[in-house]
This record gives C-alpha cells, structure tokens and sequence, in this order.
C-alpha cells in the first residue's frame, strides 16, 4: 500500500496528480452520497467524476453506436448488457480530461463488470476503491425524504435539510420534486439489487486488499473529512 500513500498525499497537499493515473471506484447502496462526494473529490482532486447513469444518457443523447445498441435494450426494459457498459466506460476515460486519472460512480455495478474492468486495466493502473457504508434503514429515510432542484439538480432532505421556501430551491428558486425512484417501494427495490448485483464487490475489492470503507451517517462535510483522512492512511 505504500505506493498508495505516496500518490494520494501527494494529490491531498498539491490539489494536482501525481504522475501515475489515479483511478478511484466508488462502492456503497443507493443514497450513500457516492455521486455527492464524487463530486467534491473531483473538485480536490481535478479528474472527472464519471457515473454509469451520465454515459448511457450521453452516449443515447448523441446518437452513437454504442448508445443505439443500448438504447435498444433500455427501451425493452432490459438491463444494458456489462460489456456495453465497459465499452462506454473506457471510449469516456480515453479522452484527454481522464488522462491524470478519473472517478467512477456507479460502475463497475457487478462482478462481472469489476472482473472486466480488471482485466482492462491490467498492466496499466490499479484502482483504489472506498465503499460508503450506510444502513438500510437511513438509505429508506433519505431518499425518501429526498427532493430535489427540478433545474440544478441541488439536493434537499424534507427534515434534516429543508429549502428555506418550501417547493422552491434556495440556489435558483426553480420547483422542487421528489424523484419518482425515490418511493418506499421503489427504493426497497433498488436496495434489493444493491444487496444481490453490486454488494458482491466489496468481498470482491477486499480479496484484493483495494478496499476502504468510510461510515456515511453523518454530514456530507464530515463524510468528506473523513473520506479525505482515509485517503491519506
């Protein structure tokens, strides 16, 4: 882990990368604040915050082959195949921004897709990965008091962090809204195959002694001093 060390200190106290591409995996269940704190190490750090949800809606805005293929399957209902996904995945990270390193949120989903995201950069880089570990029970409670800027997209929490003008964003006065995938049942759902599909990973990182897990009940500020603290072990 020394070679660990030596590349984030060095990112934490300069704000830039080292020489060696940093390529960090965000692991945790629905509402663990991954995008959240993605967001903020990509401000830190100066990579980009890449997001499964981000490149299939991209890759179909603009038309492109890949996005048509997966276009085809979403329009069934059906999930994107992995390879898909990992082909996606790394025409994105092969452009110029991703060239220092980059932070991936919501890929790889499964263990076939972190085995093939292995397997594609072998030889090349070795990911750090953080698993934000929350309960099932405060997953439920934050999203489903969860609304959000219909314009900004700025996050609200009903009780613990409520607009100042209730319905209306404090950043830019558009409506707010609750997404329609964050009902109860939908969310119970969705934790259901976080448990079965993406859980799985963090067994599978830790084999590989790539893990480190951050506890997400507290403040996102606090989560990120904490997750900044860790990075720096």
């Amino acid at each position: 882990m020394n070679w660990l060390k030596v590349i984030l200190v060095g990112v934490l106290m300069s704000g830039s990368l080292a020489a060696s591409p940093l390529v960090l995996i965000m692991l945790g269940p629905p509402g663990a604040g991954k995008g959240t704190q993605a967001k903020m190490l990509e401000e830190k750090l100066h990579i980009p915050h890449i997001s499964t949800g981000d490149l299939l809606r991209e890759n179909v805005r603009q038309g492109t082959e890949l996005g048509k293929k997966a276009k085809g399957f979403m329009e069934k209902g059906q999930l994107v195949p992995d390879h898909l996904i990992m082909d996606m995945l790394f025409t994105r990270v092969s452009q110029d921004d991703c060239k220092k390193g980059y932070i991936l949120d919501g890929v790889p989903r499964t263990i076939p897709q972190a085995e093939e995201l292995q397997e594609r950069l072998k030889g090349k880089m070795v990911p750090i990965v953080v698993n934000l570990h929350i309960s099932d029970e405060m997953v439920i409670d934050r999203l489903t008091n969860r609304i959000v800027c219909d314009n900004c997209g700025t996050p609200y929490h009903l009780i613990n962090s409520p607009p100042k003008v209730s319905g209306k964003c404090d950043k830019c006065g558009s409506p707010l809204r609750q997404r329609a995938d964050d009902s109860k049942e939908v969310v119970l759902k969705r934790l259901k195959v976080y448990h079965e599909q993406t859980e799985p990973l963090i067994a599978f990182y830790k084999k590989q002694k790539l893990l480190q897990t951050i506890e997400c009940n507290a403040d996102k500020d606090v989560v990120f001093s904490q997750l900044l603290a860790s990075l720096k072990k």
